[in-house]
């Protein structure tokens, strides 16, 4: 038996990384609860003060297929390095490399302009090649 999957990441800023990933996955916002027209009016009529508002959020797969993934607000920055990360594809399906980078560096630059860093271009012997970054926040994720 199969068990639903989340991605939870730690923020600072739960709302401005969820943007990020966004466009970094082509994922959309969760949508708010059935009857609010919004995630701002729904935590209204729950009671919770707007400076609390920025606490969480999460964003969804359009298509249904991706985990949801969801931003919880912490006090402390990041320290350390990941011990897990996400692989990003820039392309819907496998080709070579020479099909593949264009369209590997135009994502990065894309990422780029909305915060990330590039930390290193990477390959390994079985000719896989891929590009480590980070987003806003410093969390280390590749594009491949």
């Amino acid at each position: 038996m199969s068990r639903h999957l989340q991605v939870v990441f730690d923020a600072a800023g739960p709302a401005a990384l969820a943007e990020f990933w966004k466009l970094a996955l082509g994922y959309v916002s969760d949508p708010p609860p059935g009857g609010f027209a919004s995630w701002d009016q729904a935590l209204a009529a729950w009671g919770v003060p707007a400076e609390n508002r920025d606490d969480a959020n999460a964003i969804v797969d359009p298509d249904g297929a991706g985990p949801r993934v969801f931003f919880q607000k912490v006090p402390e920055a990041k320290a350390g390095k990941n011990r897990l990360h996400l692989d990003v594809s820039a392309t819907p399906t496998r080709g070579t490399d020479a099909e593949m980078w264009p369209e590997i560096e135009r994502l990065v630059a894309e990422l780029v302009g909305h915060g990330a860093t590039v930390v290193e271009e990477r390959r390994n012997a079985f000719g896989d090649h891929w590009m480590v970054m980070t987003d806003p926040e410093g969390n280390e994720f590749c594009v491949h």
